[in-house]
């Protein structure tokens, strides 16, 4: 494969300052069981799932999120709904009391987030996500852990999508700017070649300008085909580059469509869009 596959015509063509030239922690264990298979299924989902973290009450109630190839899917919601929960259950970081995970045709409940990894979950959690003492190039390097064949291809594929990644290689990621870091953490993730993208809060701290550029970017991952999960405070601004939507309240599934949907329906607009 030639070229940026992260660049196609169905992201925004604005230039912005981290592409100039309009180019293109901790993880806990849950289970150790083995994938078995559930066809007829959506790419990945988290159906029905119940759950809290260690013997603490449940934070989840009945949850089920979704996404399908080449999608955007949201997770939005007030602050405690349970939002980056969710995603972590989906990834393996919390047992499940009720409810089943599948990954491409697979149950993968009982597998751990490092299993999840192999079988191709790329997750970047909101905060602890790059290693700020190594050079940007080392992170990406990184990211490459589960791979044995040559990643230099991958990490060209990065540079293209993330340019000021590349001026900035031989830099120490713990000096780059909020926005900069996010985009070593999204690189990271895309080094293993993921079968599905898993982002917690990404815009997180960024300026408006930073936030509308990653999100370009996610976009441009996504029409390659990469499914996309993605947890967001800035609600409205993620709705209107979701395909679908979840709006989460105490844990549970209030309101679920389409972004455009979501961002149409009153009662979501006047409860968590501000009117």
């Amino acid at each position: 494969m030639s070229g940026n596959p992260y660049q196609d015509d169905r992201g925004n063509r604005d230039r912005s300052i981290t592409k100039p030239d309009g180019q293109g922690s901790v993880i806990g264990a849950a289970g150790g069981g083995k994938a078995q298979p559930a066809p007829g299924n959506p790419f990945l989902i988290g159906h029905e799932m119940t759950g809290g973290y260690g013997r603490g009450a449940d934070i989840l109630h009945g949850c089920t999120i979704a996404v399908e190839r080449g999608e955007i899917a949201v997770i939005v919601g007030p602050n405690g709904a349970g939002k980056s929960t969710a995603m972590k259950a989906v990834f393996g970081m919390l047992d499940l009391r009720k409810g089943h995970v599948m990954l491409d045709n697979e149950d993968i409940t009982r597998l751990s987030p490092q299993d999840r990894v192999v079988k191709g979950m790329g997750f970047v959690p909101q905060t602890h996500n790059i290693f700020t003492s190594m050079t940007v190039e080392e992170n990406l390097e990184m990211g490459a852990f589960i791979r044995r064949d040559d990643f230099s291809e991958t990490m060209e594929q990065v540079y293209h999508l993330f340019p000021i990644l590349k001026d900035k290689r031989r830099q120490a990621a713990g000096e780059l700017s909020g926005g900069q870091r996010q985009q070593v953490a999204v690189g990271r993730a895309l080094m293993t070649k993921p079968k599905v993208l898993m982002l917690d809060e990404p815009t997180a701290g960024v300026s408006p300008i930073v936030m509308d550029e990653l999100f370009d970017r996610i976009i441009e991952v996504a029409r390659t085909g990469i499914p996309i999960l993605m947890v967001e405070q800035n609600a409205r601004q993620a709705l209107e580059i979701a395909d679908k939507g979840y709006v989460l309240v105490q844990g549970a599934n209030a309101f679920a469509g389409t972004g455009k949907e979501l961002l149409a329906d009153d009662d979501v607009r006047k409860s968590f869009l501000g009117g």
